[in-house]
């Protein structure tokens, strides 16, 4: 695997690659269509990214058969926002996983291409290239296989992969895209995975004021830093899943949300009774902005949300032992420790990340 080092940030933006804090590099100009119909594309010569992390970040693992390149990126954008990938080719990728939801979905449940809904809400992809297994119950083990599954999904895009294939094929653009990317016009579905990974582990966000503060160029309010205290303490008891820089400890939970469950989570994976109502952590980076919230969307607030936390904690034979909290049903906050939590949890919104232009469609 590439590691990549952590120094300088950066953002994507059309035809040049910018560090921050003002230093920057100019790609070329994008190769142009040959003129006839004939695949003369320009020779194979992509330009790699030197990635770096935000400050304070972990190491990101690349795999070393899909390196970071510009022409990569380029086109997993396209094909993220290209709805060519569903079987009637009404929806993208960004049908499901808006921007101005922080790439979430911001109905409770997620709709397929006839309108058929399915039983989860879309999770957010918000730094997922830290994310060692994904979706809500892990069977992705990779970003890679993250962006594989919905297309063949008999509930989201309902198409086959091999159909999507030829559909990229009759395109002279996407076989000059591919080939600028891979080296090669010869589409495929391992390739066309690889671009959406690419242009995915660019949705970096890290430019909250949960972020200014960790770096100590601002300082939070009484409220704020009150929610703080709780949020990193036994009293909030928040820490312990959503600890650390990412704001998730990227494991599998029951959180008490239901004695007896209806989705039984990540055991439909390892089909061990043991894991039966668990979910994955979702980060909390944006949360103010990702609502409705849970697996199912079944909470529309983040009033809820804590409420949930302070009062509605369900016994269940799976509990995590974390939810200490189950003993009292929860951990009956005061109303001013619901509001400075709350208060807390809007600092993790990041404005640059969901409006950054580089992340939107072209």
């Amino acid at each position: 695997m590439q590691l990549v080092k952590s120094a300088l940030h950066i953002i994507l933006l059309t035809g040049t690659v910018w560090l921050l804090f003002g230093t920057s590099f100019s790609c070329r100009d994008p190769k142009p269509m040959p003129p006839d119909d004939k695949d003369s594309f320009p020779a194979f010569d992509p330009t790699y990214i030197d990635f770096k992390v935000p400050e304070g970040f972990p190491l990101m693992e690349i795999p070393e058969d899909n390196a970071l390149t510009e022409e990569g990126i380029a086109l997993g954008r396209k094909l993220f926002y290209d709805p060519i990938l569903s079987g009637d080719s009404t929806l993208s990728c960004a049908g499901c996983h808006k921007s101005r939801a922080a790439f979430s979905d911001d109905r409770r449940f997620s709709f397929g291409i006839d309108g058929s809904i399915g039983t989860r809400q879309a999770m957010q992809i918000i730094n997922p290239g830290w994310m060692p297994k994904l979706f809500w119950d892990g069977r992705a083990k990779s970003v890679e296989d993250q962006a594989l599954a919905p297309v063949e999904n008999p509930v989201e895009m309902k198409a086959h992969w091999p159909m999507v294939v030829d559909r990229l094929k009759a395109s002279k653009e996407y076989r000059l895209l591919f080939h600028q990317a891979f080296g090669t016009a010869d589409i495929t579905k391992e390739l066309a995975v690889k671009a959406i990974a690419q242009f995915e582990r660019t949705f970096l966000s890290y430019r909250s004021k949960f972020d200014r503060e960790r770096l100590g160029k601002v300082f939070y309010d009484v409220e704020e830093q009150d929610g703080y205290d709780m949020f990193f303490s036994e009293r909030g008891d928040c820490f312990h899943c959503h600890g650390g820089v990412l704001l998730t400890d990227n494991a599998f939970h029951n959180n008490g949300l239901d004695t007896i469950p209806e989705d039984t989570g990540l055991e439909e994976v390892t089909h061990s009774e043991f894991d039966r109502g668990k979910f994955k952590t979702p980060t909390l980076r944006n949360i103010e902005l990702t609502a409705p919230y849970m697996h199912d969307g079944r909470f529309r607030t983040l009033e809820e949300v804590i409420d949930f936390y302070s009062e509605g904690l369900q016994p269940s034979k799976t509990i995590d032992p974390l939810m200490k909290a189950i003993r009292n049903r929860g951990k009956h906050f005061t109303p001013y420790e619901k509001k400075a939590l709350l208060a807390f949890l809007k600092t993790l919104t990041d404005t640059a990340f969901v409006n950054n232009p580089a992340l939107q469609p072209l």
